[in-house]
């Protein structure tokens, strides 16, 4: 019997790629953070979810958005630093958790392979 890897693995492969752009994206942000009018921007996962749920491939799907600042700059640049680092810091978190679950599901089906 085959053993679809898609099915197997299930949604993993497709945050841990997900998390990768959302790095991307994170990380602009950061390099521009005294960029005068430069406006922050990032990608909602669980906007990318609703799009799994209804059977569209995920990374086809990231919905870039602009995001409103807590507080107004001078030089109407909408990162705020601290806020970014730390939602950089999440995803890097939430990546390591996505390759984690993965690992997981890989080392599951090499004991169902191996007959362990």
């Amino acid at each position: 019997m085959a053993i679809n890897l898609d099915k197997a693995l299930g949604i993993h492969p497709q945050t841990l790629n997900f998390r990768v752009e959302r790095s991307k994206v994170l990380a602009s942000n950061l390099i521009n953070a005294e960029t005068p009018g430069y406006k922050a921007r990032d990608l909602d996962f669980k906007a990318a979810m609703k799009h799994v749920e209804a059977g569209m491939p995920l990374s086809q799907q990231y919905n870039l958005a602009y995001r409103m600042p807590y507080q107004n700059s001078a030089d109407d640049n909408t990162v705020e630093l601290g806020k970014e680092q730390a939602r950089y810091s999440q995803n890097v978190m939430d990546y390591q958790t996505s390759l984690t679950f993965l690992n997981m599901k890989i080392a599951g089906l090499k004991s169902a392979i191996e007959g362990r």
